[in-house]
């Protein structure tokens, strides 16, 4: 079993994006998505689980002052994505995505996002990940599938 640190996931995810430079669909990375809302990859263990933190921040909040589930739905997006890519070598989209909020996340505090890979098959990947508060409390869980995209040629 790998684990890769910070560093030696964005050398990886580099890596990646330099050969899919001559592919027929653009690859951005980071996606805008991520940048914006700071997220930063901590563990990568290889072809098996990602951690990715985000500062819960006030724009995310809904009227109430906790995080907007939106924002909820798109952290978990935002550590699926990077783990599919990481495991697939090539882009992938999401077929569909559960939520389970357990917990509202209070602001001003990091939250960690731990997906997991639960199966391969041979076009599809199924994970699921829990969502973390500082303090150490489940404040959400999620389960995805996702399709590999395939690219003529490759």
């Amino acid at each position: 079993m790998t684990n890769y640190n910070k560093d030696q996931i964005g050398d990886l995810l580099n890596e990646m994006t330099e050969n899919m430079k001559s592919s027929p669909i653009p690859v951005t990375i980071p996606p805008p998505s991520f940048t914006t809302m700071k997220a930063e990859m901590v563990e990568y263990i290889k072809n098996k689980s990602l951690i990715v933190s985000f500062p819960v921040e006030e724009y995310q909040t809904n009227p109430a002052g906790y995080m907007q589930g939106g924002f909820i739905a798109a952290a978990f997006d935002n550590a699926y994505g990077p783990l599919s890519y990481l495991i697939a070598k090539r882009p992938t989209t999401t077929i569909d995505m559960n939520i389970q909020y357990i917990r509202s996340v209070k602001i001003d505090q990091i939250i960690k996002v731990e997906a997991k890979l639960i199966a391969k098959g041979f076009s599809t990947l199924h994970m699921s990940a829990e969502m973390i508060g500082d303090k150490g409390k489940l404040l959400a869980t999620s389960t995805t599938n996702l399709l590999v995209i395939r690219i003529p040629g490759s």
